[in-house]
């Protein structure tokens, strides 16, 4: 047998030996033992190593030992290989079935005691829940078998190489094999035995497996049971005692669905689930039932009878130390993040789960598209050419993924529906695929994006669509055809429901325009949402040479070929910290809506069958971001679906102070997933009395001068500012430049951009090339009054002949110090900019800037194309906390609509700086850090950032949007700044 499953590491057979079939992961109380722990293991560099450590005599001592599960090469710190990230590349040659000779190989082994009653068991097998890629077993020094299919269930009948007491099991598992060529999804390639490994017992009259389908219909359910079991083991017996369901089967022709007179459905919203029980003499499976019934009407996905928008996150398995290592602790934390969050959907992408997770989606509540482990997107490099997904020779393996997909977790409710998997092309084998899951499972229908035409699945899904072209699949324009399609293959996509499998690539800094998707699924009713990509990053805990911790990505462990931090694209950052992009999808997405008209509002419920009875209401307002008054809103009861007209309440509004009135929904009760009074949703009110702005003195009698004087708190030499309040300060000096964020650094596709794009070329790349990281200042003139300083700069880079005309004028106003910036850019430019905005240098002396305090928009970080997050109030920061900890250092921490914002040394005040609106009304923003742009840019890790000496204060006349242009749209043209006259006015008091 050795030879023989040597030569199958390069063979598209997805399995040999006494693999049994596929059955669903089930709760059973058959005697079962964990083989997880320490294991022996030896790592070879290729595929060829001796096969003598199968033998039972065999002397291990000489190993070392690794945990299972776990991956290899996150154990032994390097020893044993590192990670290798790549996106669409495959790390070896493209030379379909074949691998390379160096094929790191893992050999494990383990001793195991069987017990002395398990000699009455009629089977007894070895399960393996998950190994990357292609793994062979011995027990006892007998070849059992072989299968690949990393993120799928095996299991293997070991009956006649057990015996009673001592065995030992020894496993080889190739890191490459021909399985890797449809595994190439996204994500880090982590060899190793990474799920759990199971010795069980079956029992004789025991059940092999168990389908308990349940639909729902106006308040009844029915359970149409699937019992898979040998004669002898009748009668069965389910029983759901909650419902007083006792049903008794006594042969296997007798079993027959079970109506229920009266249950509550199973939804995201509220997943109702019911202990149910399935039995016979020898064996009793206990399930946990979920009535719903999931259906397409025309181009409506339904579950129970309504239609279902997801509001979804794409997620892989992932964690910064033990890679797709399962913990069900961090995982059901993670899941409740999701609730506390807004997301109610979730793509398991691109390969099924830990089956404890669908557990958990089962509990919590969340609609599942469950995703088969297949990805053969590294031959997009070859076109396509050689893909397994047409390739006869390949359906074997296909067919056995989808079947070990469906039936491992064909009982849980969450489960709405079948994906094929992910960027594989098309061809038939996938068309295979669809077909058996239809033979399978008329019910839940059948996803796969690749299927542009439709031949195949039931759902039209697209992948990073942009705005236009989404509200061009949700309309009836017959006239249009979409992607890839002729005419009529068009008609029929517009005649199913519609999703965004992924969308809103959520790579560092961004995405923006969530909320113009969630707009059109509003108004087009075919468009169901989508799942955005993706829930978090995938960074792996790393230390420097001194010690210092970070996220690593592609490219820091020395890979031949990979993509970067391509693969820290989450609205999580690696170390569960919610990025303000997932504050702005929960806004996006919160299911109640506030719409305010006059002195009342209506509320409406966007639930898919939840009615408001879980949430109370309450209102607050401010003066100036002070509270003066609160309370409780009276709001009756809203169906799913409906709207309630509710009087607001009276509001106290200041003359002297701007008046916001803030209502949220707040949960009434504690749930599974987050407190009482979390808030789901909220809402602002502007009642502010308007105020005129202060006018611009008009002042004359200026004249020449060499701009070395004091005006009020501020001294300057030549002009220049040289100290504020009692401490050196430097700037303003105009800032064009951002550090670039992922989204910047996306290379146009020269469709649908912002402005000026050049196809192939990033924003960021028209931005080095335009010299704006490296600007430079000429003083044309210096002038002053008695009391006031004008300075005028011509600004422009190297090896370039644009240029941008400032103009600052300092002035004594009051008690207060005025500075006016007119920024006016020449003719020429071509681009948009990145932002137009003034920098101060505040160094540290004795007393360092390190933290703010503001009247604006905020706490998060804010963009012109993500600003639903953000709401009006008082916030107050540190000023590491003002910015987010991106893996690759890039744009953070602006904050938008700034009214007054006062620089804290510790607990001192230092600098109180209020903004005033331009002519046009419109506010400036800030961000406070201790990096430049220019330092922020030139660093690829955050442990890459120089130490520093001065705080940086930025004001921002206008920030570009963020789009989502890493992999997807670039910045809508409403967001986009092209470059234009802007004025910066600010009054400053020294404390």
């Amino acid at each position: 047998m050795s030879s023989e499953l040597s030569a199958f590491v390069s063979d598209t057979t997805p399995g040999r030996g006494a693999l049994r079939p596929a059955r669903s992961w089930l709760h059973s109380d058959a005697p079962s033992r964990s083989l997880n722990g320490p294991w022996r293991f030896r790592l070879s560099p290729t595929a060829t190593a001796a096969e003598d450590f199968t033998d039972e005599g065999f002397d291990d001592r000489g190993w070392d030992s690794i945990p299972v599960p776990s991956h290899w090469v996150l154990e032994g710190d390097g020893a044993n290989g590192r990670p290798i990230y790549t996106n669409i590349r495959f790390p070896f040659p493209i030379d379909p079935p074949h691998v390379p000779d160096e094929n790191p190989t893992g050999d494990y082994r383990r001793h195991f005691d069987l017990p002395a009653e398990w000699s009455d068991a009629e089977r007894v097998v070895l399960r393996f829940d998950g190994v990357e890629s292609l793994f062979t077993v011995w027990v006892n020094g007998v070849g059992i078998g072989a299968a690949s299919g990393s993120r799928l269930a095996h299991e293997f009948d070991v009956t006649s190489a057990v015996r009673p007491g001592d065995n030992v099991v020894a496993v080889r598992v190739h890191q490459w094999s021909a399985a890797s060529y449809v595994e190439d999804q996204d994500q880090w390639w982590l060899p190793g035995i990474f799920r759990d490994v199971t010795l069980i017992a079956r029992p004789a009259g025991g059940i092999e497996d168990v389908w308990l389908r349940t639909s729902f219909d106006h308040g009844r359910g029915r359970v149409d049971g699937e019992v898979t079991a040998e004669a002898s083991a009748f009668p069965v017996t389910l029983r759901i005692p909650e419902l007083g369901v006792e049903q008794v089967w006594a042969t296997a022709a007798e079993v027959a669905p079970v109506d229920v007179a009266e249950v509550q459905p199973w939804s995201a919203e509220r997943p109702r689930l019911y202990d149910a029980t399935v039995s016979t003499a020898a064996e009793s499976i206990t399930l946990r039932v979920g009535f719903r019934t999931v259906e397409i009407r025309g181009d409506r996905f339904l579950v129970n009878g309504r239609r279902v928008v997801f509001h979804g996150v794409n997620r892989h398995e992932t964690h910064p130390e033990r890679g797709r290592v399962f913990d069900e602790q961090h995982a059901r934390e993670d899941l409740a993040r999701m609730k506390r969050f807004n997301v109610n959907a979730i793509r398991t992408s691109h390969y099924p789960p830990h089956p404890r997770l669908l557990d958990l989606a089962d509990e919590l509540g969340f609609w599942v598209v469950l995703e088969c482990d297949l990805e053969t997107h590294g031959f997009d490099k070859v076109d396509w050419v050689g893909n397994p997904s047409d390739d006869p020779a390949w359906r074997e393996a296909y067919l056995d993924r989808i079947r070990r997909t469906v039936e491992r977790d064909k009982n849980h409710p969450s489960i709405v529906i079948w994906s094929l998997g992910n960027e594989a092309g098309t061809g038939s084998n996938l068309a295979a695929m669809s077909a058996w899951v239809h033979a399978r499972d008329a019910e839940r229908p059948v996803h796969y994006e690749g299927d542009y035409t439709g031949e195949y699945t039931d759902i039209y899904s697209r992948m990073y669509a942009s705005v236009p072209e989404t509200e061009e699949i949700g309309s009836d324009d017959a006239r249009s055809t979409l992607m890839n399609c002729t005419p009529a293959q068009s008609a029929r996509q517009r005649g199913k429901p519609f999703i965004l499998c992924e969308y809103a690539h959520a790579m560092g800094n961004g995405p923006g325009a969530f909320d113009q998707y969630e707009e059109l699924v509003h108004r087009h009713p075919r468009l169901h949402g989508g799942f955005v990509w993706e829930w978090r990053d995938h960074g792996i805990l790393a230390e420097t040479p001194d010690g210092t911790p970070y996220y690593a990505y592609g490219g820091d462990f020395g890979e031949v070929v990979h993509d970067g931090n391509f693969v820290m694209d989450g609205m999580l950052l690696s170390n569960d910290v919610p990025t303000p992009s997932l504050h702005e999808y929960k806004a996006v997405v919160q299911p109640i809506r506030f719409v305010f008209d006059g002195d009342k509002v209506a509320i409406s419920n966007l639930r898919h069958s939840a009615d408001t009875s879980d949430l109370r209401f309450r209102w607050r307002v401010e003066h100036d971001g002070t509270p003066v008054d609160a309370g409780d809103l009276e709001v009756p009861l809203v169906t799913a679906g409906e709207s309630g007209l509710v009087p607001l309440p009276r509001i106290p509004v200041s003359p002297d102070a701007e008046t916001w009135l803030t209502i949220d929904a707040v949960l009434a009760e504690a749930t599974a997933w987050a407190p009482e009074g979390h808030v789901v949703a909220t809402a602002q009110l502007d009642r502010s009395a308007r105020r005129p702005v202060p006018a611009v003195r008009h002042r004359t009698g200026w004249r020449p001068d060499e701009g070395t004087l004091t005006l009020g708190t501020a001294g300057f030499v030549g002009g220049s500012l040289v100290q504020l309040a009692g401490r050196p300060v430097t700037g303003p000096r105009l800032e064009l430049f951002r550090a670039p964020t992922d989204n910047d650094e996306g290379a146009s596709d020269g469709v649908e951009e912002s402005d000026a794009s050049v196809a192939g070329v990033s924003s960021a790349d028209l931005w080095r090339r335009d010299g704006l990281h490296r600007l430079t200042t000429r003083r044309l003139s210096v002038e002053r009054t008695a009391d006031a300083l004008r300075t005028l700069d011509k600004v422009s880079a190297a090896d370039s002949a644009l240029s941008v005309m400032v103009e600052s004028v300092w002035s004594v106003e009051g008690d207060e110090l005025e500075l006016r910036v007119e920024i006016e850019p020449s003719g020429g430019w071509r681009t948009v900019w990145p932002r137009i905005g003034i920098r101060f240098e505040l160094p540290d002396g004795t007393a360092p800037v390190d933290g703010a305090e503001w009247f604006g928009l905020g706490p998060h970080e804010s963009y012109p194309d993500s600003l639903r997050a953000a709401r009006t109030g008082r916030f107050s920061a540190g000023i590491d906390d003002l910015s987010v900890d991106y893996a690759r250092p890039q744009e953070t921490g602006h904050r938008s609509r700034l009214r007054h914002l006062t620089l804290r040394s510790g607990d001192a005040e230092v600098l109180r700086i209020t903004a005033v609106p331009d002519r046009h009304g419109r506010r400036p923003g800030f961000t406070l850090s201790r990096h430049t742009p220019q330092q922020i840019a030139a660093a690829g890790h955050p442990f890459e950032l120089p130490d520093t000496t001065t705080s940086h204060l930025i004001v921002d006349a206008a920030q570009h949007g963020l789009g989502s242009r890493a992999c997807g749209p670039d910045v809508w043209p409403e967001f986009a700044l092209r470059p234009e006259a802007r004025t910066i006015r600010l009054r400053i008091a020294g404390v």
